[in-house]
């Protein structure tokens, strides 16, 4: 008997997936456990293995559609099949394709983005429309595909001089980003366009939700990190993998978090949560957005642990192989601007979390100690705290313990 196979929720806040590829095509026989296709959530592109086996007799959702959870994804069963009638039954179709012109790399790790020159009025236009191929997909090798890729090239803009508009390789070389720029200085006007990502719209609402029911305020403080740099110095002198000033900060939080509770809990409308373990979220900045893995027990880990941990999240994060369990149960955020030469920011706090902290760089500043000026570095850091669970004195007194522990970073250590 036939089977239907539903859009898979695959992150706890994923309500529609698009689909970024598929691995079995009309007709295949499919074993339970065999990867079927990759699913791009709000948060990562992640692979979807099939749980029946069987012919696969019907996909219902074409790659680069989007649909809500639940709809039909796929229909298996015996070949020759009528399934009609599950066909017929399907009320929730698929939305208009959200990258079905977009040509993917094999293996294929998220749509890429659908960029179009829209010139305006009668002027020339900068590169002729892109040639597409029956099945929907822009014609190009897969030589210039990869080309395009690793430059960052979108493909919407060359022009294919290959057989019937085909892009190949010469194309990629000959691109020039500079016409586009010049054809407007001429007067022209255009502009470009991309497909939202499920990443991007699910940051967008829930930052929105945070922002306007939580009352945000924002306590900013001055630390004296002489000290932690020469700590740092001495640590990555013989060490094999290098602290960076970022680890040293997420481990005096976390040192500092149990010491005050009520900057480790969360709003939960009719209660307060006090979390009593410490999960550090850690802000990575990707194409699309940020996304914010989590240290577990940041507390417990020492620094090496912590930078180890840290790169591991970021590398998976840029390539989309972050898994659902990589990201959540946060219950304090810290955001580094820093090393974007940013001196000083406020974050937006992100839930379920009571409070974020925005670091900025390390800026070389004349101070004074013991009543002479000299020079000194100092970090500014700004706390965002959702006052429905945080005071201003709570806050402060929270900003002084991690300033305790970044000028005297000895303490960390014991």
């Amino acid at each position: 008997m036939a089977e239907i196979v539903k859009m898979p929720k695959l992150s706890d806040t994923m309500t529609e997936g698009v689909v970024a590829a598929w691995h079995k095509k009309v007709g295949d026989k499919v074993k339970s456990g065999e990867l079927l296709a990759e699913i791009e959530t709000d948060k990562a592109t992640m692979e979807f293995e099939s749980f029946v086996d069987g012919v696969l007799l019907h996909i219902g959702i074409q790659k680069g559609q989007s649909a809500p959870v639940d709809s039909l994804l796929a229909i298996f069963g015996k070949e020759g099949e009528d399934i009609s009638a599950l066909i017929a039954g399907a009320t929730a179709p698929a939305s208009a394709p959200a990258a079905a012109s977009t040509p993917a790399p094999a293996p294929v790790a998220a749509p890429a983005p659908v960029a179009a020159s829209a010139p305006v009025a009668a002027a020339p236009v900068v590169a002729s429309a892109p040639v597409l191929a029956g099945n929907g997909q822009l014609k190009a090798s897969p030589l210039a595909k990869k080309m395009a890729e690793s430059k960052g090239i979108s493909l919407h803009h060359l022009q294919g001089s290959g057989d019937g508009g085909r892009i190949v390789k010469r194309d990629v070389d000959a691109y020039q980003p500079a016409a586009m720029a010049s054809a407007a200085a001429f007067g022209q006007e255009s502009y470009t366009e991309e497909n939202v990502s499920q990443m991007r719209k699910t940051i967008a609402r829930r930052l929105a939700e945070s922002k306007f029911s939580a009352p945000h305020f924002y306590l900013t403080m001055e630390i004296d990190m002489d000290n932690a740099i020469a700590a740092r110095t001495a640590i990555n002198a013989n060490a094999e993998s290098k602290v960076s000033f970022n680890d040293m900060v997420i481990k005096a939080c976390a040192m500092a978090l149990p010491k005050h509770p009520k900057i480790n809990s969360s709003w939960r409308e009719n209660t307060i949560r006090y979390n009593q373990h410490v999960h550090v979220g850690v802000a990575v900045a990707v194409d699309e957005g940020l996304l914010v893995p989590v240290v577990r027990f940041a507390n417990t880990k020492g620094l090496s642990a912590i930078n180890a941990e840290v790169k591991s999240f970021a590398e998976r994060a840029k390539s989309k192989k972050l898994q659902p369990s990589d990201w959540e149960g946060n219950t304090f955020t810290i955001s580094n601007l820093g090393m974007f030469g940013i001196d000083e920011f406020t974050a937006i706090i992100n839930p379920p979390d009571a409070c974020i902290l925005a670091v900025g760089g390390i800026k070389q500043v004349p101070v004074v100690k013991n009543g002479a000026v000299v020079p000194g570095n100092v970090m500014k850091v700004t706390l965002s705290c959702d006052h429905r669970v945080v005071d201003g004195a709570s806050g402060a007194a929270f900003l002084q313990q991690v300033k305790q522990y970044l000028e005297n970073p000895v303490m960390m250590l014991v």
